[in-house]
């Protein structure tokens, strides 16, 4: 799994004109998945995402996670992160999981991020037409690979 993380002052996902999810302060997340991910990618993924100290303290140090300022999240799906570009200037999705395997990695990722903050987060619809806007904050944007691990 792929994920860019963004610090968001506000964050929405609109579909068909509607807005589907919106949040104030927090983290907005657009998570890939390749057809090699499993639960093992989930469980890490969310761990450190919820934990992730990037959020200022007192001192204006990055030193608090999302537990602990009790922000929002945004989760909307996004296969065009395992995008190949080796060959011409036309990507290929052959990386990107098919609807069967990402649709309920997705689910359990969204689920695993729920529980941790105690919490509903805020999600897209998969394989919908999406509007995603944000008010990126600092900025502060992170790539997380459940392969790389860095």
């Amino acid at each position: 799994m792929r994920i860019i993380i963004q610090r968001v002052g506000h964050a929405s996902v609109t579909i068909d004109g509607q807005v589907k999810s919106a949040i104030g302060p927090g983290l907005l997340l657009l998570v890939g998945i390749e057809e090699a991910d499993g639960q093992e990618d989930v469980d890490w993924l969310a761990r450190k995402v919820v934990n992730l100290r990037i959020f200022d303290d007192a001192d204006g140090v990055m030193n608090r996670c999302i537990l602990d300022t009790r922000g929002d999240l945004l989760v909307v799906s996004q296969f065009t992160l395992f995008a190949s570009y080796k060959k011409g200037n036309r990507p290929s999705w052959l990386r990107a999981a098919r609807h069967e395997v990402s649709i309920p990695l997705y689910e359990s990722f969204c689920a695993r991020l729920s529980e941790a903050i105690g919490k509903p987060v805020g999600m897209g619809e998969f394989g919908a037409d999406m509007k995603v806007e944000l008010l990126n904050d600092g900025p502060v944007t992170i790539v997380m690979d459940s392969k790389r691990r860095e």
